[in-house]
């Protein structure tokens, strides 16, 4: 059962989700009609690509990317804001990435993305061992963010708690190019360009952005340059779209995480020890992508391939001392390696049974070949430089899966989707620094799962739906998690198992003509073999399966125009992850019951925007309630509410449309805590998020 009765005003409005307006469930036909197939571009999260997502046992949210925006465009968290059941975090600090997690899956990554799925385009940016990144997906030329949630996420494999995917716009004649500019506090500038349409046979869209800023904390300045471009075109009876990425981000600095005493005295700082040794991260990308679909009669073929070159290189603040371990890894990560891979597909639509079926078969392989050295970050007396060589291995990772899906509509009113996925997840790592006091540390791991998912829908009505779904799901470690054992021995951690959970959801999703929405969804995810801290001290953290896990709780948003020009949007998310099983942490006991850290038990968010002709306004408020930083829970972040203000007036000219805007974060100059280090061994946990800011802007579109 679901322990949901401390928060009663969150059954109550679940209750008035699940059911319909009287009158609209009045004026409903007994007999409704089929299914419709849309012509239009569907949401691709579930892979039933001629279903409407209102239809399908599965949360799943959209965001739309109009020219509109009124912000820098400068962070796929800027477009995660309003859906419940995801955080993402803008950690004030570019040399990490966006804090991303899921229903409370990913929580506990202190950089990157871990535990979600990430696709670009449909080209992963999430490796075969489920280390992601969002730092190369560009908002200025994305049309859409798709977010899956719940049991269907193991649909994409490996590390599926949940699934964000960024899609481009495809060019089509007549599409506008724009320049825009946006500029703001803290010396923060924001560049970009886009050109859309289509020459010939030939459909574009090609964006390039320049970012920079001085940071709102001290020692956290960063600059980005970002190339994306959707080249499209008919060929061979089939579309072909080639998808390129080129993203570089040199010596972002990094403040560090302050302690309770720091952020009392000073939010605005950095940790002493960031200065002095410099830290700071250079990451450099390049891919592409090519994808080729062609629909012959019920058929539709789908392949797809991808490859890519990403390097690395971090000035970590660890002391000498720790590093005259012979074991140890030293100050400095270098990283440098290839990736790429490929999926293959085959769908089919058609009647069975004289009732709506359609069925997907197909088969994906990743691979991954990185290159990691370590070296020290210090010479003699001078800190913050690289030194002598620690570390050299060789990391190969790869996976090879198989997966097939049915939808079937066996009536009217009900309908039926099934889908299985086996994954093998291969671990290789060649040591090539051996000295006498530090061994081989070569090692291979193998990780197997069959993960088989399953849903129902009921129309209820032509606009309500009600669905139930379960499924399993599975984590491996990331080569990041394998990288140390928790004996302090030499070797990878080998030992450690892939986290298993088992995923349940039911849910009521009611669209109504005049665009109102209004969905809720109750889940649970039970997990067995939790990937969790071991310890974390000397720049090294090591890791551990601690047992059992719960996440559940309940999501509820809800959307309403009030008149032509005005919209409501409400988003809310309880969720209570807690450990179930105990277990011994540095000599204490993390006892039953107890939070998970990273993961806010409540979030709220409403946007009321306006647009009267030319003019456009917008007030938005965004909550969180308190977050626990590490799995003793010695410390909290407290929770916090946001009041954040938009304007934009347009003009239409003869020679295009100017668009200025303007946003006001953090209206009321509220202090609280952005985001949370969990676990940090220096208990410097707590990442400030910024006063009350300010950005300015303007847009230029024209026909060419």
């Amino acid at each position: 059962m679901f322990r949901l009765s401390p928060f009663v005003p969150s059954c109550a409005l679940l209750s008035a989700v699940l059911l319909p307006n009287p009158a609209q469930a009045a004026s409903t036909p007994d007999q409704s009609p089929e299914v419709a197939r849309l012509p239009t571009v569907q949401v691709q999260a579930a892979r039933v690509q001629q279903v409407d997502d209102a239809d399908l046992p599965a949360s799943i949210s959209t965001v739309w990317l109009d020219d509109e925006a009124n912000g820098a465009l400068a962070q796929v968290s800027e477009a995660l804001g309003g859906i419940p059941g995801v955080v993402a975090r803008d950690r004030q600090n570019y040399a990490q990435d966006t804090q991303l997690s899921i229903r409370g899956f990913g929580a506990r990554s202190t950089f990157g993305v871990r535990g979600v799925r990430v696709l670009v385009d449909g080209v992963p940016a999430t490796m075969p061992d489920g280390q992601g990144q969002l730092s190369h997906a560009s908002l200025l030329s994305a049309q859409r963010v798709d977010v899956l949630r719940g049991p269907f996420s193991a649909l994409y494999g490996n590390s599926s708690g949940g699934v964000v995917q960024v899609w481009s716009a495809e060019g089509a004649p007549g599409d506008p190019w724009r320049l825009r500019l946006d500029t703001g506090s803290d010396n923060t500038l924001s560049a970009g360009a886009q050109l859309r349409g289509q020459q010939g046979p030939i459909r574009y869209n090609v964006a390039a952005n320049h970012f920079r800023t001085d940071g709102w904390r001290e020692h956290s300045a960063a600059r980005r340059e970002s190339v994306n471009a959707r080249l499209g075109t008919d060929v061979g009876g089939g579309q072909l779209d080639l998808v390129l990425n080129y993203f570089d981000s040199p010596d972002a600095q990094d403040p560090l995480g302050l302690s309770r005493a720091q952020v009392n005295a000073d939010p605005r700082q950095a940790t002493a020890v960031a200065e002095q040794y410099n830290t700071r991260k250079s990451v450099r990308q390049a891919q592409a992508g090519l994808v080729f679909t062609r629909t012959y009669g019920a058929h539709t073929w789908r392949a797809m391939g991808y490859a890519g070159q990403r390097s690395v290189e971090q000035y970590l603040a660890i002391p000498p001392t720790p590093q005259a371990n012979p074991l140890h890894a030293g100050g400095v990560i270098d990283l440098d390696g290839d990736y790429g891979g490929g999926d293959a597909r085959w769908s089919w639509h058609g009647d069975w049974a004289g009732r709506p079926l359609d069925l997907v078969i197909g088969a994906n392989a990743d691979r991954q070949a990185q290159d990691r050295r370590g070296y020290e970050n210090f010479v003699g007396d001078q800190v913050g430089i690289k030194g002598r060589l620690r570390r050299n291995q060789a990391d190969r990772v790869e996976n090879v899966d198989q997966f097939a899906q049915a939808w079937w509509q066996w009536s009217p009113r009900w309908s039926l989707l099934l889908g299985v996925r086996h994954s093998t997840v291969r671990f290789r790592s060649n040591d090539h620094f051996i000295t006498a006091t530090n061994p081989d540390d070569s090692g291979s791991r193998r990780y197997d799962a069959t993960t088989p998912v399953a849903g129902i829908v009921f129309r209820a009505t032509d606009a309500w739906r009600l669905y139930a779904s379960a499924g399993r799901g599975f984590e491996t470690p990331t080569f990041n998690e394998l990288g140390y054992r928790a004996d302090g021995q030499a070797g990878l951690a080998l030992d450690l198992s892939a986290a298993r959970s088992r995923n349940l959801e039911v849910g009521s999703k009611w669209h109504a003509q005049t665009g109102a929405r209004l969905e809720a969804a109750l889940f649970r995810a039970d997990t067995d073999d939790e990937l969790a801290v071991a310890s974390n001290t000397g720049g090294r953290a090591t890791y551990r399966n601690i047992g059992r896990t719960r996440r559940q709780g309940l999501e509820a948003s809800y959307v309403q125009p009030l008149g032509a020009q005005m919209e409501l949007a409400l988003a809310y998310t309880y969720l209570e992850a807690t450990v179930r099983d105990p277990y011994v942490l540095s000599g204490a006991t993390v006892v039953a019951g107890s939070r998970l850290p990273g993961v806010p038990e409540h979030q709220w968010n409403a946007r009321l925007q306006y647009r009267p002709g030319a003019w456009q306004w917008a007030a938005e408020v965004v909550a969180s309630g308190d977050t626990v930083v590490n799995d003793l829970a010695t410390d909290k972040a407290a929770g916090y509410a946001l009041l954040n203000l938009e304007a934009a007036r347009r003009w239409q000219l003869a020679q295009g449309t100017l668009r200025a805007f303007a946003r006001l974060d953090n209206v009321l100059d509220q202090r609280y805590i952005g985001s949370v280090i969990v676990n940090d061994g220096n208990q410097r946990y707590f990442e400030p998020g910024p006063d009350r800011r300010v950005s300015v802007g303007l847009q230029w579109q024209w026909a060419p």
